[in-house]
């Protein structure tokens, strides 16, 4: 599993979470429920950077650019075109989450370079293994699997097409 990338999602700043990490595993800052605060936001961020981890924001395009993060992450509801319209900085990188073969051509479309499939074993928006390796056939882009991971299904990621995986409870 050395070979495929690994990604976090994280709702608010924890060291002790983030330490657990190995130099693979990206960080993307995910907090839906409550305002965003810059403080926490530049927190992660320089703490990301001391420790060598790459950090995302979502969903707050103009955001991510402001503090010079590594990229932002561009949810599944977001179906915007507005963050084309800026100049990037060649390090700047596109992420960003599909659940339907309709939403990869968005994402697509979005110039996101690494597209989240999911879910591919939780049960809601569950897509199963067949219906996943089914969209990333037609993606053109590097696809991350998406959606319960854990320690029992982790290998059977090998029989997918997936440049990685991301998630919350597995890297607790």
């Amino acid at each position: 599993m050395n070979i495929l990338k690994k990604y976090l999602y994280i709702d608010n700043f924890d060291t002790n979470l983030i330490d657990k990490q190995d130099q693979n595993t990206g960080i993307i800052f995910r907090n839906y429920k409550t305002p965003l605060h810059l403080d926490t936001i530049i927190m992660t961020r320089d703490y990301c950077k001391k420790n060598g981890k790459k950090f995302y924001l979502s969903n707050n395009f103009k955001l991510a650019l402001k503090l010079n993060l590594d990229g932002a992450y561009v949810p599944s509801f977001n179906s915007s075109f507005d963050h084309l319209s800026y100049s990037l900085k060649s390090k700047f990188l596109l992420r960003g989450s599909a659940h339907s073969l309709r939403q990869i051509k968005t994402k697509e479309l979005q110039k996101v370079k690494v597209i989240f499939i999911s879910s591919i074993f939780k049960k809601k928006n569950y897509l199963g293994i067949y219906r996943f390796k089914n969209l990333t056939k037609i993606a053109k882009n590097n696809i991350i699997a998406l959606g319960g991971i854990s320690e029992k299904n982790i290998k059977k990621l090998k029989l997918l097409n997936c440049y990685g995986f991301a998630g919350i409870d597995y890297f607790k």
